[in-house]
């Protein structure tokens, strides 16, 4: 059958298909709105299936600090390329992902891709924005924490491709104001240094074991006898801590301090005991997530 240029208008404003799309799809299904929308949610599940083999390496982090710095959520969403990263139609659909993270709370992404808001269910969602954009999009990661006896605070980088999330406990209400400043710049060290863990008792015991051998055998390259490689990789593996730990990395803003005396200055002055419990690093090109 033949459909007017209305019907096609109408059902790309309803859909934000492309009006071929719109108008194969009103064709096929004899003019039924309602069935030609899931033509067109089918035809973004087929367009997900073909682009599940590539890599997704844009996207945005989005962060949301709530409930009076007592609760977090940080979120990753995942496309191909930086273009479609700025779209007002991927940034909606992250932000429709974050909102439902925030009030339902689920507790991974296969949950999260069921739940439904205002009759919009996640797992549709994607596959509809996949057929009308093209690319391969994934909801990669999130976290959601809590700090019932301390204080969450975010840090987004310009661009939105990285986002941290960072925890401190045994801060009492009445210091989270003070503390605040000190922990976003804390949060901003952890996205410009890439921090392993907070602290070296945290580092795998693996990797210690793999750089420890790894200074034993440069030494003994050199020439230094058996019974100093001992002393040599203690050395350096002090070194390896100070530069891969954040409470023992030097402070960005003032070399001269380390993050652990921002921390000691504060619980000093103020006599609390607050303590860095946790942080969440997302960048877009992590390869570990």
């Amino acid at each position: 059958m033949s459909v007017s240029a209305n019907q096609v208008k109408e059902l790309r404003e309803k859909t934000g298909a492309g009006m071929m799309d719109c108008k194969k799809a009103l064709e096929e299904s004899g003019g039924n709105f309602e069935k030609a929308i899931e033509i067109l949610r089918k035809k973004g599940a087929s367009v997900a299936a073909k682009r599940a083999e590539k890599s997704a390496n844009e996207g945005l982090v989005l962060t949301n600090v709530f409930n009076n710095g007592k609760s977090s959520a940080i979120l990753e969403v995942n496309c191909e390329t930086d273009f479609v990263a700025r779209s007002e139609d991927f940034v909606n659909f992250s932000n429709f992902v974050m909102e439902l993270i925030l009030t339902k709370k689920p507790k991974d992404v296969a949950e999260l891709m069921e739940l439904s808001k205002d009759g919009k269910k996640v797992s549709d969602e994607l596959n509809a924005i996949i057929g009308k954009i093209g690319e391969k999009i994934e909801v990669s990661r999130f976290s959601l924490d809590n700090a019932e006896n301390g204080l969450l605070v975010d840090y987004v980088h310009h661009g939105s491709k990285l986002g941290v999330v960072i925890k401190v406990d045994n801060l009492p209400a009445d210091k989270s104001e003070e503390f605040h400043p000190i922990l976003k710049d804390i949060a901003m060290q952890i996205a410009a240094m890439r921090p392993l863990t907070i602290y070296r008792d945290e580092v795998d015991k693996t990797l210690i074991e793999k750089e420890v051998e790894i200074y034993k055998e440069l030494a003994r390259k050199e020439g230094k006898p058996e019974q100093v490689l001992e002393k040599i990789a203690t050395g350096k593996l002090n070194k390896f801590f100070e530069e891969n730990c954040l409470f023992e990395q030097a402070f960005i803003k003032d070399n001269t301090k380390k993050v652990s005396d921002l921390i000691a200055e504060f619980n000093k002055k103020n006599s609390t005991e607050a303590k860095l419990i946790l942080f969440r690093r997302y960048h877009i090109s992590d390869e570990n997530k």
